[in-house]
């Protein structure tokens, strides 16, 4: 099997944009503040991780492993996937819309939509005339919404399968929700997708053509309802997730906003100037943050209202009754500028959170989550065959659902304190004490899991399961606190807990790779200067054990069936360099030659480039990234002239030229290539992971937990594959499915089905089950920074001379031969992603191409 080397960045979780609506799921008290001034977004938001040091890999064994001095600037090998949850070729998709097919969510397929519900809703009741449809509403869209569906369709699936979470009171909402008005549901639910934390004026929702009278849908939902006095607190649950007597699905801006500083937030910058000016209050600053300090400030340093003709006299004379009337008189000129307002109520909010948190499985959802699985459960297409597993042991009990959300909550306040703007030492130290203080219940979850790994769970149950356990949360937490101790050149405890994260086997196998490099890089350098028996007269023999450690180290991360591919190399040349160092006998060595990385060839094709004149650039030909080329190899226009193409396709017709046959078509076909041949290990029965019909995966392929469950299947096709059974499967596949054009992901059925099965035949079959495998092991990643160009040949001839003198000549047919082509032009560079798949290739004796396109002539596009 191939291996290769991958590069490792340092890299922190960036802050989150302050123009983001979404936070994490329940982020406590503590945010409430910045929640209300939609500071903070309300689900997980997607990973931004920036560089700030070196690459550890680059001299890997050698001095460049030293960790830098200084803490401010960290450097080192935090593997470039330290994130593995986020992110990934879907950013901003839950599960859900990953495993769901591509469906236009547009504003045209959202009306035509609720068109189709609205003419339902009509034929439903056919006693009905047309002239009552109209009086009813049936037949507009006012009566049927996309969103309110949804909302609905989550909250209804929810309580049918896993009630058991929900407390007396919760439920008891639940129906109150359901009692509600069409207009009002359908309001709550188009600012549960807003800035849910934010106050909304009723001006501003006007704009809803589904809701004919808005002041009766809000205060339907600012109306106290009362709850049963009974309330169960399961285990640990916090105080600020239980519900009191009496819930409103609303805030009022009369009841909640008491302060000036709070009520000086809710107008405009203009607004507010207007309203400074004639309080008379002198101001400095120009931002709204500014003026609302100075607002504040000054205001309450007047001695008297006089000044803007409030004449009022107090009773007693006191201070604070003269403070209290100028803050009410501010707050009434604010509240006549704004007019009411409503504002959705934090506790039940955060309950229908928990909602969602249940039905899709994950912390993150946005308006298109919604709107997707609607759409596609009204599309018109064939799914595969697969048994659908709604379960409802994904939280046994209300207390791991609640436990589960807290280590959210714990998980984003990690990311938090490690923002690259805080993550000096302080931040480092706020970051070990966030993680001693779970650090206890990590370890007795770890434990609880084991032994429902070794007892309870059956046919791979646990593996999606095990995402939905607090412990997933806090071994990342505990991951990040190894790398904030070597940071903080704690070396001892680093090892120490990368010592007890490779104990367990459970959570975050992905990273195991990682931590068997980082390991053995502190037993090679860092160990033995540690080791409180050593001693100045036993260093050699201190530093020497430790080597035989940290070989001991590499032996067992490759020798893992966890660790990835992508960190053999990497192990490897460590192994071989310890080996070097401890004196071990060459016969005694290991020999990696057959895994050996070879250099991309490197071509060079010329064309003509068209720019295109940019006459803001002093009429110079401007340049931009996506160029276009003359195809003088490719089939003339109806005028007769070379079409122009981009540089892969130019590139293309030049490989054409000489023999190859191929596509542009970067990492799609084998996407396409994979679906095939793994097409029945997708959609073999796991529990839990097929939770509607509608999918096209399974809910986990994604995540670190899909190779571990289907350890067994995978391992039997990648050996079919090598064994050159591909093309058969694939075939098989194509009969069997090619006339639903079944949606499965990543399959693209315009590939022809015959240079599908001429590409895997001229494949080798070690190299192709090579390629599976790293695709398997992480579908999320794998799928970028593919070479533009994959190109094959059927057939070759070799000729047969000896010493000059012609003794026969025959020619034999050969398997086919496979090559990849990266194109690049100039000032163009491999992007890291690009740089992991040739080493994937090259370590599997695929030939690999860098091709660099020239321009021979540039000519201006006309």
């Amino acid at each position: 099997m191939d291996h290769f080397i991958q590069r490792h960045n340092v890299k922190f979780p960036a802050r989150t944009d302050g123009n983001d609506t979404r936070t994490p799921l329940g982020s406590g008290s503590a945010n409430l503040s910045k929640r209300r001034q939609g500071k903070l977004p309300l689900q997980d938001p997607p990973s931004k991780k920036a560089r700030v040091g070196k690459e550890e890999g680059k001299n890997s064994g050698g001095d460049d492993d030293e960790d830098s001095s200084s803490v401010n600037t960290p450097s080192g090998d935090l593997d470039s996937d330290i994130d593995d949850d986020d992110d990934g070729d879907h950013p901003h998709q839950t599960a859900f819309e990953v495993s769901l097919p591509a469906v236009a969510t547009d504003k045209v397929a959202i009306q035509q939509y609720e068109a189709m519900r609205a003419s339902q809703s009509g034929q439903d009741d056919a006693a009905d005339s047309a002239s009552t449809r109209l009086e009813n509403r049936k037949w507009v869209p006012g009566k049927n919404s996309i969103y309110v569906d949804a909302f609905n369709l989550a909250l209804d699936t929810v309580l049918e399968d896993e009630s058991h979470l929900f407390d007396i009171k919760e439920k008891d909402v639940f129906d109150e929700w359901k009692n509600l008005s069409y207009e009002a549901q359908y309001l709550y639910v188009r600012l549960f997708l807003r800035k849910t934390a934010s106050w909304h004026r009723f001006e501003s929702l006007n704009h809803y053509t589904d809701i004919l009278n808005i002041e009766d849908a809000i205060a339907d939902l600012q109306r106290s309802r009362s709850l049963p006095d009974d309330q169960l607190k399961d285990g640990k649950e916090k105080e600020d997730l239980l519900l009191g007597r009496s819930f409103m699905f609303a805030d009022n801006s009369e009841s909640s906003v008491t302060t000036l500083e709070e009520a000086a937030t809710l107008v405009s910058l203009n607004e507010l100037k207007v309203l400074a000016k004639e309080g008379k209050v002198f101001v400095l600053g120009k931002t709204k943050p500014e003026i609302i300090k100075a607002f504040c400030h000054n205001s309450a340093r007047q001695s008297s209202l006089f000044s803007v003709g409030l004449r009022r006299s107090d009773s007693d004379g006191s201070t604070d009754s003269k403070d209290s009337n100028r803050n009410s008189y501010f707050l009434a000129r604010i509240f006549a500028i704004t007019g009411p307002l409503i504002r959705l109520s934090e506790p039940i909010f955060k309950l229908f959170e928990r909602v969602h948190l249940v039905f899709y499985r994950s912390t993150e959802w946005t308006e298109k989550s919604l709107t997707t699985i609607i759409l596609a459960k009204a599309a018109r297409r064939n799914f595969p065959e697969y048994i659908v597993s709604r379960s409802s042991n994904i939280f046994p009990s209300r207390r791991h659902l609640v436990e589960f959300e807290l280590s959210m909550r714990k998980q984003f306040e990690l990311d938090e304190i490690l923002d690259t703007s805080r993550s000096g030492k302080a931040g480092f130290l706020e970051a070990l004490e966030l993680f001693e203080d779970i650090a206890p219940r990590w370890r007795e979850l770890i434990k609880e899991e084991q032994h429902r790994e070794d007892n309870v769970y059956e046919f791979g149950e646990g593996g999606y399961l095990r995402r939905f356990n607090a412990a997933h949360a806090f071994t990342r937490i505990a991951h990040k606190a190894a790398w904030v101790l070597g940071r903080l050149h704690r070396y001892k405890e680093e090892h120490a807990l990368l010592v007890e994260l490779l104990s367990q086997r459970l959570f975050h196998p992905s990273r195991r790779g990682y931590w068997y490099q980082r390991k053995a890089l502190l037993e090679e350098h860092y160990m033995w200067k540690n080791d409180p028996g050593h001693r100045s007269t036993h260093l050699d023999i201190q530093r020497k054990q430790w080597l035989q450690i940290a070989l001991i180290t590499c032996e067992t991360g490759l020798q893992d069936r966890d660790c990835h591919l992508i960190y053999h190399f990497d192990l490897q040349k460590r192994l071989l360099k310890l080996e070097k160092r401890l004196g071990v006998p060459f016969r005694s060595r290991h020999d990696f030659g057959h895994v050996k990385l070879l250099e991309p060839e490197e071509h060079t094709v010329r064309g003509i480039q068209l720019v295109r004149d940019d006459p803001g650039n002093g009429n110079k030909l401007g340049r931009t990234t996506k160029t276009t080329w003359l195809d003088e190899l490719g089939v003339p226009d109806e005028n007769g002239k070379p079409p122009q193409v981009r540089v892969e396709e130019m590139c293309l017709s030049h490989y054409r030229s000489e023999g190859w046959k191929g596509y542009h078509s970067e990492g799609g076909i084998l996407r396409t290539l994979f679906a095939y041949l793994f097409f029945d290990v997708l959609f073999v029965y796991v529990p839990n992971v097929f939770q509607t019909a509608y999918q096209t995966c399974p809910l986990d392929l994604f995540t670190d937990a899909f190779y571990p469950a289907r350890s067994s299947q995978i391992n039997h096709r990648l050996v079919e594959i090598a064994n050159g059974d591909a093309e058969r499967i694939l075939r098989e596949v194509h009969e069997r499915e090619s006339e639903r054009r079944t949606c499965v992901v990543g399959l693209n059925w315009d590939f022809d089905i015959n240079d599908l099965a001429e590409l895997v035949a001229c494949f080798d079959g070690g190299a192709l089950a090579a390629v599976c495998k790293v695709i398997a092991e992480d579908y999320k990643d794998r799928g970028r920074g593919v070479p533009d160009l994959i190109l094959w040949r059927p057939e070759k001839t070799d000729s047969q001379t000896n010493e000059g003198v012609y003794h026969q000549q025959k020619q034999q047919e050969q398997k086919g031969e496979v090559m990849f082509a990266e194109v690049k032009t100039a000032n163009d560079r491999l992007s890291d992603a690009q740089r992991l798949w040739i080493h994937v290739l090259t370590g599997a004796g695929v030939r690999v191409a860098l091709c660099n396109a020239v321009a021979k002539e540039v000519r201006p596009l006309k």
